[in-house]
């Protein structure tokens, strides 16, 4: 017979489930995040609580440390002090501080006593070529000459996160999920990659936006990747996966923008050709996109196919653009005074300039 006592427990238990936390009286589910405290780590962390997971996070304490005073937090440091860890068990594991396979070796080693699943947040970078479109997740990846070098620079970074990967998928065989995401974007990046953009538009004016509005790009927000990556631990799904959203059109990001910022902006879209003359670089100069006919070609059109089959979803652009622009208006003048990527305010005027100069030579004379 159920009592009054057993249906108000079970009601409680099926609302505080349908909020993502656990039933009530259910084991807790603990998570040790490798990190955690810059830019994606703590969206995981809202994330994982929200599905409620009891959360601990191991690093050096040097990076935002006041977050999180409700969290257990353990000091270490990946290169050689792990000892906060010794003894401790967690169900999963997310890795968001790995950069070499030693690292990433020694702590999966240690963690792989006890934890069920390793989750290592890899890179796109890890493919070997990526000028053509579709690469998926059977891809060749980077092999560097000198396997033991742990200097992270643009040419060992892809090569280093292969190695990373493999250095976990050999500690815990059949229980990491190694997710390779391609650019994040959103509020509180430090790197101004993505926010160049919003920022830019919203300014006004004639912007230049960089080749034909059909180029495709390809990022994801950083919310919606930790949401994902909290689901994978969630449903056990082990595993290499692209997390990236499908290729989009720039120029459907750029009116994106546009529309986040309700502004004036006019696009001026200047050949890839003319870009390279002017040596205006793809990524950095002009951040997102990348040319059509260089030699990451296919970066923006990775597959995501097996990452959605398994529940990866996104937000619409307008909000991505928006939620940027908005904490970017937050931060300190110091701070927005220049935007660390994208082009200078002189350099794109020069540029300009010099399209339409030479623009106007090829135009036919009248008469």
């Amino acid at each position: 017979m159920t009592t009054r006592r057993d249906f108000l427990w079970k009601a409680a238990s099926a609302g505080l489930m349908a909020r993502g936390f656990p039933a009530l009286g259910a084991p807790k589910k603990t998570l040790l995040i490798l990190g955690g405290t810059r830019f994606l780590g703590p969206e995981i962390v809202e994330a994982a609580k929200a599905s409620g997971w009891t959360i601990t996070l191991f690093n050096r304490g040097k990076t935002n440390p006041g977050l999180f005073p409700d969290l257990e937090k353990l000091q270490g440091d990946r290169n050689g002090d792990l000892k906060s860890l010794e003894g401790r068990a967690f169900d999963a594991v997310i890795d968001t501080s790995g950069y070499v396979p030693r690292q990433v070796r020694d702590s999966a080693a240690l963690l792989g006593k006890s934890a069920k699943q390793y989750v290592f947040v890899s890179s796109i970078s890890v493919y070997a070529d990526l000028s053509k479109a579709g690469v998926d997740e059977t891809g060749p990846v980077a092999i560097l000459a000198d396997p033991t070098v742990e200097k992270v620079t643009d040419g060992s970074y892809g090569g280093l996160k292969a190695l990373c990967e493999k250095a976990a998928e050999s500690a815990m065989p059949g229980r990491v999920t190694n997710v390779r995401p391609g650019l994040i974007v959103g509020p509180n990046d430090g790197t101004d990659r993505f926010t160049y953009w919003p920022v830019r538009v919203a300014r006004g004016g004639e912007v230049l936006a960089p080749d034909k509005p059909e180029d495709p790009v390809q990022f994801i927000d950083v919310r919606d990747l930790a949401v994902w990556i909290v689901k994978t631990i969630d449903t056990k799904t082990m595993g290499v996966f692209n997390g990236t959203s499908a290729p989009l059109r720039i120029g459907d990001v750029l009116d994106a923008c546009k529309a986040a910022s309700g502004g004036d902006a006019r696009f001026t879209w200047v050949a890839a050709a003319f870009l390279a003359a002017q040596k205006v670089e793809e990524w950095s100069d002009l951040p997102v996109w990348t040319s059509p006919a260089g030699s990451d070609a296919g970066a923006g059109q990775v597959s995501n196919a097996r990452a959605v089959a398994k529940g990866l979803a996104f937000r619409p652009l307008k909000a991505t653009a928006k939620d940027t622009l908005d904490w970017w208006k937050t931060l300190p003048k110091e701070r927005t005074a220049q935007l660390k990527a994208g082009l200078s305010y002189e350099r794109e005027t020069a540029v300009l300039a010099a399209w339409h100069e030479a623009q106007a030579k090829k135009a036919p004379k009248a008469g």
